[in-house]
């Protein structure tokens, strides 16, 4: 009975620091798109642009309220009286009403299309993030190779170095390079925390969840899809207001004409008729208010509008070309970085470790020097470092590439 709570303490601690070691927010590179629908607080936000024309189209295309008038009059002796009810309703001369649905209409859609152009945006900056993370983790990770393979070196100088066969001097010049690369893996340390901290507030995390970056950046390849602008939501959204653009100047043009009043009244009058006495009457009757065009003709908002529809017209010719060349110039910028990866990875990486080895052989047997040694240790890192940076920019490329195509 008394085993029973040590146990059960025990089994406590062990999950709750097993909670506690688990990562709050797993994400990769395939998969930190669908985290940035569910959860960007700036997307949340963007997406009442859609409520908001929602609304606007839903107030949009109806008449004015109708209007009651009454009148009462009387004689200063209340001997005559007057009173007189009518009712008014103002319609349009013009289609302006079904004008105006139709451009708030082209307006919700082109909120909507707004919106997936923010998501674009926001899923190729994180998944730049994402990228930039994964290469100082690779970069990392080479350091560390580095640093075991420097630090059995330095091991192998001490011990030669305390049978008395080598010289002490070697010996620490190869443990401050085991150093020196230990400490670039701390700044690389720095370089990631600053990396996720740049990309936790693109999945909405919260300020104590912890991000897990998973996989590796993958290898090179080319991507095949065809350039096509009609996909990209931005270029959607400018021919949508384009369209809008359009029916708001048939808009403008309709409101030329002010609209036309109808109403219906019924009154009742009591006059004195002396020496008759009290005529009283009753009267019913309609009315109407025609408008007439004399100084204002809405000239100048009819040649705002046209000037507006031109220039979304070219604006929006101007974004398919936009697209084509972004889609062109990363296309291009990947296809110099893959050949560069195939250089360094076929021809001078082979070559710079077959260097380093046949140096640091003939070190080992008293034919050669510590410095060269060195220094073809550092060029082979350099190379290696090079190439994991070819690496990084060719993804970054592929996802400007892709962000163009508007791949989801």
């Amino acid at each position: 009975m008394h085993s029973f709570f040590p146990s059960a303490i025990l089994a406590l601690l062990i999950t709750a620091s097993a909670v506690r070691a688990e990562p709050g927010v797993v994400v990769s590179l395939a998969s930190v798109g669908d985290r940035v629908r569910a959860q960007n607080p700036d997307l949340a936000a963007a997406r009442l642009r859609i409520r908001e024309a929602l609304g606007r189209m839903n107030q949009s295309g109806r008449l004015a309220n109708p209007e009651i008038e009454t009148e009462i009059s009387h004689d200063p002796r209340y001997r005559e009286r007057k009173l007189e009810i009518g009712f008014n309703q103002r319609f349009p001369l013009t289609n302006r009403l079904r004008l105006e649905k139709d451009v708030t209409l082209a307006e919700y859609k082109s909120s909507e299309a707004e919106v997936r152009e923010v998501e674009r945006q926001i899923i190729a900056e994180a998944r730049e993030g994402v990228v930039n993370v994964l290469a100082i983790r690779s970069r990392r990770e080479l350091l560390n190779q580095q640093s075991a393979l420097s630090k059995e070196f330095a091991d192998f100088l001490s011990a030669v170095a305390d049978k008395g066969e080598g010289s002490r001097l070697d010996a620490g010049q190869a443990k401050l390079e085991a150093a020196s690369l230990a400490l670039e893996m701390r700044q690389l340390d720095a370089s990631e925390t600053a990396a996720v901290g740049t990309l936790k507030p693109l999945l909405g995390m919260m300020p104590a969840e912890t991000l897990m970056v998973s996989g590796t950046l993958p290898v090179p390849a080319l991507p095949t899809a065809a350039v096509d602008h009609v996909r990209r939501p931005d270029y959607q959204a400018a021919v949508l207001q384009a369209d809008a653009a359009a029916k708001g100047v048939a808009l403008e043009q309709a409101k030329r004409y002010d609209d036309v009043e109808a109403g219906i009244f019924a009154g009742a009058e009591k006059t004195e008729d002396a020496p008759e006495g009290y005529d009283k009457e009753a009267l019913v009757g309609v009315r109407f208010k025609f408008p007439l065009p004399l100084w204002n003709k809405n000239e100048g908002a009819i040649q705002e509008a046209q000037a507006l529809k031109e220039r979304k017209d070219k604006e929006a010719s101007a974004l398919a070309r936009s697209i084509h060349l972004e889609a062109e110039a990363a296309r291009a910028e990947m296809e110099q970085w893959q050949k560069l990866l195939a250089e360094t990875g076929e021809t001078l990486l082979p070559l710079a470790e077959e260097q380093a080895k046949a140096a640091e052989d003939a070190y080992r047997k008293g034919q050669g020097e510590l410095q060269t040694v060195f220094r073809m240790r550092e060029k082979r890192v350099q190379l290696l470092a090079a190439r994991l940076d070819a690496l990084r920019q060719f993804h970054l490329a592929r996802v400007r590439y892709e962000s163009a195509l508007a791949k989801p």
